[in-house]
């Protein structure tokens, strides 16, 4: 990890790491915990293999009838069980992402711990501006939350 450059975020999750797997692989799982609530999230594509597409959309409307545009990004890695890696750079299409969002890579690394999961998120960023901007608009709060809704989901489940 660069400090400089990427932000990371490390938790214990009380559940097998095919439960996690699968909270990031199934569109209605991950369509449960991928936005803090209250927002909803509706996943549109979740193909999750290198090239595949990642893109959500997010309702803030408490009936959750309005969705908006949240993420339209590619994945580059999918090693079942242990990691997931996406990014904003390009979008779903393979096309230049839109100068207005936060160009990123994320990384998800899942393995074995005596409790659960060892799930840890890295996100790297192309310069210190970019990395301080996405730590302002919420990094922490933003991934933290939804880190901890994906815990409660798959650890109720156990």
């Amino acid at each position: 990890m660069n400090p400089d450059l990427d932000l990371a975020l490390d938790r214990v999750i009380r559940a097998p790491r095919a439960a996690v797997w699968r909270a990031w692989t199934d569109p209605d799982r991950l369509a449960r915990w991928w936005v803090p609530a209250p927002s909803r999230c509706r996943v549109e594509r979740l193909d999750v293999r290198p090239g595949g597409a990642f893109v959500t959309r997010l309702s803030d409307d408490a009936d959750g009838d309005v969705f908006g545009p949240h993420l339209d990004a590619a994945f580059l890695a999918a090693d079942e069980l242990t990691r997931i890696a996406f990014t904003t750079a390009i979008d779903s299409t393979w096309r230049p992402a839109d100068p207005g969002v936060i160009v990123m890579t994320a990384e998800i690394t899942l393995a074995d711990h005596p409790d659960g999961t060892d799930y840890r998120v890295l996100v790297r960023h192309g310069d210190p501006t970019s990395r301080e901007r996405h730590e302002k608009l919420g990094f922490s709060d933003g991934w933290g939350t939804v880190t901890q809704q994906l815990a409660a989901i798959v650890e109720e489940n156990r």
